[in-house]
């Protein structure tokens, strides 16, 4: 090989040698975890109306949280975390409300107005989520974070139905309409065509390593963005989704 073939092939690499030592670079002082968890919550408004008197019952949906973050050291005590996970954030409950706005089918006839009695609702939400985050490392083994997530929707639900009350039509002096426990007398409703496929929100929470690769976790994320779109009247509050989450994280790659 000439000397002048030789210069050429070295020009060629450098641009390849650059990247790989940014690349390099990049890794230095980077931690990298996977992570499963469990989320646990509910929509709702912010500030409980008045026309939803109690919660009757709460159950437990499968809402895993599994994921892939990885951590950069910026300094000793910040860094800054970039997670993506795949998730559900649903909910199963029954309230009693009380002159609540509702729109239901019963027997294929659509009804709207004030509705007194119980209110069954089933949500699904999963979802891909991006979180951000800013990490102050507090000790050695524990660092809190806080920061914003984007969800893109992969699959939305949100179903239930009034039932055990009566729903005055229009307003509260409106004709009364009975709905009833079962299924040709209660009044169903379906609304997850108006479900939007971004959510957006803020994370906050910290994280506790126990051994050298192993590490639990605790995060509330707080919707910003309601899960329906913002011309949906049906419900007549904005509902937001606020989880709570907790698991274990495993350190593929630790500094």
């Amino acid at each position: 090989m000439t000397m002048n073939k030789i210069k050429a092939l070295a020009l060629a690499l450098l641009p390849a040698l650059a990247v790989n030592a940014q690349a390099q670079g990049l890794m230095d002082n980077m931690e990298l975890k996977m992570h499963l968890g469990y989320n646990i919550g509910g929509t709702a408004p912010v500030g409980m109306p008045a026309s939803i008197r109690r919660l009757n019952s709460y159950t437990l949906q499968p809402n895993l949280v599994l994921g892939v973050e990885a951590d950069k050291a910026l300094d000793d005590h910040w860094g800054l975390t970039l997670g993506l996970q795949i998730e559900n954030k649903g909910m199963k409950e029954d309230a009693r409300v009380k002159n609540y706005h509702e729109e239901v089918v019963r027997g294929g006839e659509k009804l709207a107005g004030m509705f007194t009695g119980d209110v069954t609702t089933e949500v699904t939400e999963w979802m891909l989520t991006i979180p951000l985050h800013a990490r102050w490392q507090a000790t050695n083994r524990f660092s809190l974070h806080a920061g914003p997530y984007l969800s893109v929707l992969t699959q939305r639900k949100f179903t239930g139905y009034a039932h055990d009350g009566y729903l005055r039509v229009g307003d509260p002096t409106g004709a009364k309409v009975t709905l009833g426990g079962d299924e040709s007398t209660r009044g169903d409703y379906d609304f997850s065509d108006d479900m939007r496929h971004l959510q957006w929100g803020v994370d906050v929470g910290g994280e506790y390593r126990i051994w050298q690769r192993t590490v639990i976790f605790a995060n509330l994320s707080w919707g910003l963005s309601g899960i329906h779109h913002s011309g949906f009247t049906a419900v007549e509050q904005t509902l937001y989704p606020i989880f709570a989450s907790v698991g274990v994280s495993y350190r593929l790659k630790h500094r």
